[in-house]
């Protein structure tokens, strides 16, 4: 994944094979919210931690236990060594405390264990699937967390899947709503998008279709009215009796 400002792709007419849509799609999210740009969020180690506070939560939320983490704690040795009493008490505004206290130190301590610091910028030399497996094997890390760890922190071609990206990229059918027998879960769903969606895109898609979820694809009150891909998506008007399906002028 580039790590300069993407030069905004011309919208085309959709295509039947798959990245061509993927492409009008990206194109068409250039055009209602502008061209992402990736730049680092965090080095690796506060990526990490920042991604298991914000699961079942809001950014905003997650972003304030994140302050008061570092506040209360101001190195991942202290972090670790946290009473868990008080370590639940400062990241209390990202919901589910006691559940994501005990997992931030058992993550802390394997990285410190495995590689004798908390630095893994070296994650970024590695090959992809090598960087992958390493996070991966961090106990409590799944796959949007190392997802979010490649592409945020390192700028390397991973694709997150978080509620909105999930929700939006379904009701476009981009991934079946069933896999196999079991109900398609954001987790399973990582790798469909990997899959389809082309590498260069990755960054651009993810962010994308956030801001979609967020401002026009809701999942509550889809707004398919104003939807810039009505006309390329399968629910256009499912939610919203009398929308039209065709393109917002």
């Amino acid at each position: 994944m580039p790590k300069t400002t993407r030069t905004k792709r011309p919208a085309s007419r959709a295509t039947d094979d798959g990245r061509g849509r993927i492409r009008e799609i990206v194109a068409r999210l250039d055009e209602a919210y502008g061209v992402p740009e990736w730049r680092p969020h965090h080095d690796p180690t506060s990526e990490l931690v920042l991604t298991i506070l914000s699961q079942n939560t809001s950014d905003s939320n997650s972003g304030r236990a994140f302050v008061r983490l570092m506040e209360a704690f101001p190195t991942w040795d202290a972090v670790i060594d946290a009473p868990p009493p008080k370590l639940i008490a400062a990241i209390q505004p990202g919901g589910l405390a006691p559940t994501k206290a005990p997992r931030i130190q058992a993550a802390l301590r394997d990285i410190r264990e495995r590689n004798g610091s908390f630095d893994l910028s070296f994650l970024g030399e590695l090959p992809l699937d090598e960087a992958r497996a390493w996070l991966r094997s961090i106990h409590g890390v799944g796959p949007k967390t190392v997802a979010c760890v490649l592409m945020f922190a390192l700028g390397r071609p991973a694709m997150p899947v978080d509620t909105h990206v999930f929700r939006v990229a379904t009701r476009l059918g981009l991934i079946p709503a069933r896999a196999g027998k079991a109900a398609m879960t954001a987790e399973k769903a990582h790798d469909l998008l990997e899959q389809l969606v082309p590498s260069e895109d990755f960054y651009a898609f993810h962010i994308g279709l956030i801001k979609h979820g967020r401002r026009t694809c809701a999942a509550q009150r889809p707004r398919c009215g104003d939807c810039v891909l009505a006309d390329i998506c399968p629910s256009a008007g499912t939610f919203e009796p009398g929308a039209r399906r065709g393109r917002p002028a």
